[in-house]
């Protein structure tokens, strides 16, 4: 179970944020499309992307080589509407057009 206490502690770095919020507009993000959106090497995207996870806000699912990450389905409604809120005080316009011009973005989805 998610509480208060370590949802906003994994929100007070701001490149969990980042992922949270670009999760929250694209759904399901691999770790690759995290380390081109954010111009972030891919240790330091997986380690906070694991941050995450350990403390259940999202959920990974493989795809062949391609590791995907989500919010959790089941995060509390009030931790969604923090992340909503946030996503419309913080925007994620220049981070989601990054993500766009990816080449050779994965096409799989997780679904």
């Amino acid at each position: 179970m998610i509480t208060p206490e370590s949802f906003f502690r994994a929100l007070s770095d701001g490149t969990r944020l980042r992922c949270l919020l670009l999760l929250l507009a694209e759904d399901a993000i691999c770790v690759c499309e995290f380390v081109h959106a954010l111009d972030l090497s891919q240790p330091r995207v997986s380690r906070h992307l694991g941050h995450l996870r350990d403390v259940g806000i999202v959920t990974t699912e493989r795809r062949g080589q391609w590791m995907y990450y989500r919010l959790n389905r089941e995060l509390p409604t009030w931790a969604r509407d923090v992340l909503t809120a946030a996503f419309q005080a913080e925007g994620v316009r220049d981070l989601r057009q990054r993500l766009a011009s990816m080449p050779n973005r994965p096409s799989i989805s997780c679904n």
